[in-house]
This record gives structure tokens, sequence and C-alpha cells, in this order.
């Protein structure tokens, strides 16, 4: 009896938070393909989505094929004139949707605050074993504000074991559009806290390329291996793809047109214990770039990372995360220079991300981020504008980041964030000359969002 009550009260709590969204003025998920094919619960692989325990990053370690010799499989010998097959019996479909409202501490001008989006987006997802070596998370996304569908993050990967020095050794090959989107740690950027974004509220001028600037604009192709469950290492070199322009890839219209290869490179050593997982590391990425052409003068850019994570199991059941990662970008931006659209030509960036998390099992989770994002001030290369501008020039943004999450069912989400402000584009107060204050963009975002 307790129990029916339980999940009536979960039902009605769900459909009020909807409700919400509808009437107010207001990185890898635990895809139910995966659930599916392994026959596992999606606390299987995750403390909490998108966040992998130690059987999820070994189930990406693999290809996203671990346990799919269990599934139905339709298999066909192969001989000297005849090709074999070894393909899934059924298609690994999974669906999401995402309902939001966000409101800011001062409304952009000219706009209605308390923003609500029914839908945020909607992402369909072929993730799953495809045979039995090679499988996916592929996503593409409807997204309200563009009002159409297109890619989103994908990470396709051949896997394979062997022994080496007498210890495993996992291998593979893998296809992404993202740099980071294929590692198996949730401290780099790609599948990095905050797990939630709203698409509302401003976001910071300055961003390194390797923290999100190139995603779904290249596709990667690179090799990783993980000996004895403790080293990991990745390579994968990339080129610009512009989903949506011409092909042939002109690269007008683009702030990035890679010249050649962008190599990414990425170690990291893990330590596994019955309580505690750890993670430390290093990657990066160097690029040669032309911007708005695919000839002529270049920018280059090379970033290089540390990053960490602990894992701490607390009272048997419940986790604590701490994650942690600063990111330094050095680039010459001769091309950009030579345009009149930077004042010197050598830059650098800075950026900082920390956060702690607490799991209270697998049903709620409290968290809290700092960010912070510096580097060589440049009146051309971050100029002034209302909101969205540097009046001084300066790329300084300093902030925190606050999440509650409730996870009535584990396929539904419901969360609140909050995004606060020190410093925004350069200053605290004024940053961009039109009288607007970094704290005018806090902002408090409710999301919603039900996988299927």
């Amino acid at each position: 009896m307790t129990t029916q009550l339980n999940r009536s009260l979960n039902a009605v709590l769900a459909v009020m938070f909807l409700l919400l969204f509808s009437m107010s003025s207001v990185q890898l998920w635990a895809v139910p393909s995966y659930a599916r094919q392994t026959g596992l619960a999606c606390s299987g692989c995750h403390y909490t989505p998108p966040e992998l325990n130690p059987a999820g990053r070994r189930f990406k370690l693999l290809g996203y094929v671990d346990k799919a010799d269990d599934a139905k499989v339709l298999k066909a010998e192969g001989n000297k004139t005849r090709s074999a097959l070894d393909l899934l019996a059924t298609l690994p479909l999974s669906a999401m949707l995402e309902a939001s409202f966000t409101s800011l501490k001062t409304a952009v001008p000219a706009t209605q605050n308390g923003n609500v989006e029914l839908p945020q987006d909607v992402s369909l997802f072929i993730s799953g074993a495809w045979t039995t070596h090679v499988g996916s998370f592929v996503q593409v996304t409807y997204s309200t504000q563009d009002d159409h569908f297109s890619m989103d993050n994908t990470d396709i990967r051949y896997a394979n074991k062997t022994t080496l020095g007498g210890k495993e050794f996992v291998f593979g090959l893998d296809l992404n559009n993202n740099p980071t989107v294929e590692d198996l740690w949730n401290s780099t950027p790609a599948w990095g806290f905050p797990f939630i974004a709203n698409d509302v509220a401003p976001g910071a001028t300055a961003s390194a390329i390797i923290n999100g600037s190139l995603g779904q604009d290249v596709a990667g192709f690179g090799g990783y291996g993980m000996w004895n469950n403790h080293l990991y290492l990745d390579f994968t070199g990339y080129r610009s793809d512009h989903v949506g322009g011409p092909q042939p890839n002109p690269g007008t219209d683009a702030a990035f047109n890679i010249r050649g290869v962008a190599p990414y490179w990425r170690a990291a050593w893990q330590q596994a214990g019955a309580k505690d997982q750890f993670e430390i590391g290093t990657y990066g990425m160097h690029m040669q770039s032309t911007p708005n052409g695919i000839s002529g003068l270049e920018d280059s850019y090379t970033d290089w990372a540390v990053d960490s994570q602990w894992d701490r199991t607390m009272f048997r059941k419940d986790v604590l995360s701490i994650r942690g990662t600063y990111i330094r970008e050095n680039s010459d931006l001769l091309a950009t220079f030579a345009a009149a659209a930077a004042q010197v030509r050598t830059h650098h960036l800075d950026t900082f991300m920390a956060n702690g998390e607490y799991h209270f099992g697998n049903k709620y989770s409290a968290a809290f981020g700092w960010f912070h994002i510096g580097g060589t001030a440049d009146p051309l290369l971050f100029p002034s504008g209302d909101v969205t501008g540097n009046a001084n020039g300066n790329p300084k943004t300093d902030g925190y980041t606050l999440n509650f999450s409730y996870w009535p069912w584990q396929n539904l989400l419901l969360a609140a964030q909050y995004t606060g402000y020190t410093n925004f584009n350069g200053a605290g107060t004024n940053y961009d000359a039109a009288g607007r204050s970094a704290s005018g963009n806090n902002a408090i975002y409710l999301n919603a969002r039900f996988l299927f």
C-alpha cells in the first residue's frame, strides 16, 4: 500500500511540475535503448545521468556493445564469396523531451522575462550495439529556437580486447563530432557540469576551442586504448564539418575552418577501490584555422588541460563526486589581426571549472560549481555591445552554479538550477557600457527531462 502511495505521489508531482512549465511565466544521457540492450536499470551505469559509474565507463569503453551477445541478433556466416551478417534484430532507438522555465534577475531589454519553452528541445537517439564490436551514441535534436532538427553529439565506436604484458588491453576506433565527447569521465567539457543548461540567458563571450567551441562543427576519427583498467590513451584528428553549410565546404561565415588536421590528445590514469574511484589526466588540442575561408592567413590555437575526478561511496549507497579541470589556451591570431579584428596577435585564455556533487542514492542530488574565465584583454576581439558585449575588452567572467535534481523515476529528471555571476565579460557593473551588471544575468532555471 505504501509503495502504491509513493508511486501515485511521484506521478502527481511530475504532472504538477510539467503543468507549471506550461502555465507559468518561466554532455552521455542514460538513454533507454542502452537499458533495453543490457537488461540493466539506468543506475547500472550511472550515479545519476549523465554521470558514469565504473560500469558505465567500461560500457562506453567497450563501444556500447557489452552484453549485446545476450540480445537477439541476426547472424550469417561469411566465406570467400559471401558477406557475413551480424545485426541487432531491433533498432536501438530512444527519445527525449525537455521542457524548461528561465528567469533572469534583469530582463534582456525589449524581451519578456520568465521564459517558457515547451519543448526546449526534443532528441532522438540511435544508441547501442550495431554489431558485436560496433556501437554508438548518435543524437539528433530539434531546437525550439531554430525550429528544426540538427545533428547533436555523436560518438560511434569499434572496440575489442586483447592482452598486453599479461594484462587486459581494451582498444578501439572512434568517430565523433565534438572534442571530449568520447571521454569516459565527467571532468572534461562535453559531459561536464552543469549537466543541464538554459538557452535563454546571455553567455560569456570568451571560450576555449576545446570547451565547446567546435561542438557539432567538426568530424573526428581516432583510436584509444585502456591498459589494465588504469592507463587510458586517446588520439583523434579533426576536420571542419559545418552542418547545414554547402558542400564542398567554402568556409564562408564560419569562425573556424581547420587547415589540415587538428590533433586532439588525451591521457588519464584511474584507480579503483571498494569505495573510491579516482582519475587524473591531461588533454589538449592544436588547431590552425582561417576564419571565413579555406585559404589565406591562419590563426593558431593550442589548448592544454589537466583534469581530475574523485567519486567516494558514502553510507553504502550515497556518492560524493568532486571534479575539476583547468584549460590554458595560447593563440596567435595572425589572420584575425591582419583583418583588424584583434588589437594584438598573441593571446591567452585561462578557464577553470570545479564542482562537487552529493548523490542521495540515485533519487536526489545537490551540486555546487564554480567557474572562472580570464585572459588577454582585446577590445577588438571582444567588442562592446548591449548585454553580450565587453566594454573594456576583458574576457573575465566569474560565477557559480547551484543545482538540485530529483529523479522520481530513473528516466524522468526534475531539476532546479541557479547560476550567479560576480564578473561578466570583464566587469561586475556596467560591463556592456549600457548599464547592465554581471548579476543581471543571474538565472533561475527549472528543467524537466523525460527519456523513453
